[in-house]
């Protein structure tokens, strides 16, 4: 089966980091349905022709599995959203350019919201970060179309722009 390797969760990794578990409270309450039905049905068969029980027992298990990956799927998000924190509290210190290259700036504050993250500048310039969006941990100096030079204007020669 062929991967395509390039999805928005690998293009941003705190996308949907604190997702809702709106999943989780469809799948539960088609579980509780589930629950339901099966004893009216029990209550209500034919006595003299009763459910088949290893039928029964094979609908009680794949909705227990169900249930079971709505957790592990939780748990999995809960532990995105810790990372997304982390890597966003490494932010803080680095110089950020938008994809625009409208605002650049030294990152003083990160927000993580459940859709993304945005860093706050030292000129309370806010950038959202995305594709195209260049972190340093040096200055970015910015350039004019003509220049061919790149990189840094302080006569080092290093490019700083990431």
């Amino acid at each position: 089966m062929a991967v395509d390797p390039v999805t928005t969760a690998a293009s941003n990794p705190w996308a949907n980091a604190a997702a809702t578990t709106k999943d989780a409270d469809k799948a539960g309450l088609n579980y509780d349905s589930f629950l339901k039905l099966l004893i009216a049905q029990m209550k209500n068969q034919d006595p003299t022709d009763p459910m088949d029980a290893s039928e029964q027992m094979s609908q009680l298990a794949s909705f227990s599995q169900v249930e079971q990956t709505i957790q592990t799927n939780a748990h999995l998000r809960s532990m995105l959203q810790a990372e997304a924190l982390t890597r966003a509290g490494d932010l803080v210190g680095k110089y950020v350019q938008s994809a625009d290259d409208k605002v650049m700036g030294k990152v003083k504050e990160v927000e993580v919201y459940s859709d993304g993250v945005i860093v706050l500048t030292e000129n309370n310039d806010k950038v959202l970060l995305q594709a195209g969006v260049v972190i340093s941990d040096n200055p970015i100096v910015k350039t004019t179309p003509g220049d061919t030079a790149g990189g840094s204007t302080d006569g080092s020669g290093d490019d700083t722009t990431g």
